[in-house]
């Protein structure tokens, strides 16, 4: 296996994969729920594992690129930032992973979101020259209601700065692209410099594609 693959594996594992969620959080590489299918977190932390043996497969990539946090329909239910179940299954899709939310094992329905689809619609063509991660790598929902999406405070963006900071120091990427204005401000605690690019929620879709074009021709 690739170093970079090694230290960044051995990283999440000390630091992500057994840390407590707290209140209105979720760890998806630890905590399950009603929504989950049997064996979800080991599902999540495997389809990671296997993201980033993908991409070690390539080299080490060039890129970091850094969004906010989990979505509820996205990485909550795959364990890889940007990605939802739907991809999982698609043969197409460089990453062999499983899904694991109940929906899917109850009724082989997988789940979609819509940011994720628009990611990897515009990375794809670069894959193998980026990694993916989040500000913030637990899934921050609405008191009560755990399918649900709000914006991470500050601290808790700080609790995770020491993370960033040495997923920044292992891959010593060309550049750092922020997706958001939250990775952005993360990023620059940490001293990453990013390239900030809008977040293709909320009717953020071409920005997000033109700055995703602009990053990738300054390489």
């Amino acid at each position: 296996m690739s170093d970079w693959r090694d230290r960044l594996l051995d990283l999440y594992r000390s630091d992500l994969f057994d840390a407590p969620a707290g209140d209105r959080m979720v760890n998806p590489y630890l905590d399950t729920d009603e929504h989950d299918a049997p064996d979800a977190p080991a599902t999540r932390r495997a389809n990671l594992e296997a993201a980033l043996e993908a991409v070690a497969s390539h080299g080490k990539p060039e890129v970091l690129v850094v969004a906010e946090a989990p979505g509820p329909w996205g990485c909550r239910f795959s364990g890889i930032p940007f990605t939802n179940e739907r991809q999982l299954l698609d043969p197409d899709f460089p990453v062999d992973g499983r899904p694991s939310s109940k929906r899917f094992a109850t009724t082989g329905e997988p789940i979609n979101e819509y940011s994720g689809s628009i990611y990897w619609k515009a990375m794809l063509p670069h894959w193998g020259r980026f990694w993916t991660w989040n500000a913030v790598p637990l899934h921050p929902h609405k008191a009560g209601e755990k399918l649900t999406i709000r914006t991470p405070g500050v601290r808790e963006i700080r609790r995770w700065h020491g993370l960033l900071a040495s997923t920044v120091e292992i891959l010593e990427p060309a550049a750092v692209s922020a997706v958001g204005r939250k990775a952005e401000g993360a990023l620059e605690a940490v001293g990453a410099g990013p390239v900030y690019v809008r977040h293709p929620s909320q009717g953020g879709a071409t920005l997000f594609r033109e700055g995703v074009a602009a990053l990738w021709d300054r390489l």
